[in-house]
């Protein structure tokens, strides 16, 4: 798994930062950091990459790997939810592209996410959301 190895350095990171022993738990240091896993940092990069493209068409290079947003061919409920369209791909390698990636981690964000109107408060609010999905599981004392 190539994020394992990011993870294991930031963990080390955590520790250093927090001038911890190897017995501490790192999640419980990334917890208190406010810092997110590895996995769930790349998808809040990839999300505000995205929403920094498809709303101020800033980076030209980078709009025109995107896809345009989804038009269904007749009337469908999902018409409206500002989907980006997933291109084909012919490989599995093809699915880490970022022109595939992008509209896969897009879509897969809820409809709010995706309409909203300031950046700062999609920023806080995606990583509020991300940072509950990954610390969810783990208890935490102050």
């Amino acid at each position: 798994m190539p994020t394992h190895r990011l993870q294991v350095a930031r963990n080390s990171l955590a520790r250093g930062v927090c001038q911890a022993p190897y017995s501490v738990s790192a999640i419980k240091l990334r917890w208190h950091l406010h810092w997110l896993p590895v996995r769930q940092r790349i998808i809040y990069k990839v999300a505000i990459i995205t929403s920094k493209t498809t709303s101020a068409k800033t980076a030209a290079y980078l709009s025109d790997t995107i896809h345009n947003y989804y038009h269904p061919a007749s009337t469908l409920r999902s018409a409206d939810k500002l989907l980006l369209t997933v291109p084909r791909m012919s490989l599995a390698l093809s699915a880490k592209a970022f022109s595939v990636s992008v509209p896969s981690v897009w879509n897969s964000l809820s409809s709010n996410y995706r309409s909203a109107k300031l950046l700062s408060t999609y920023k806080r609010t995606l990583k509020t959301k991300l940072f509950d999905i990954a610390y969810s599981q783990h208890e935490h004392s102050s």
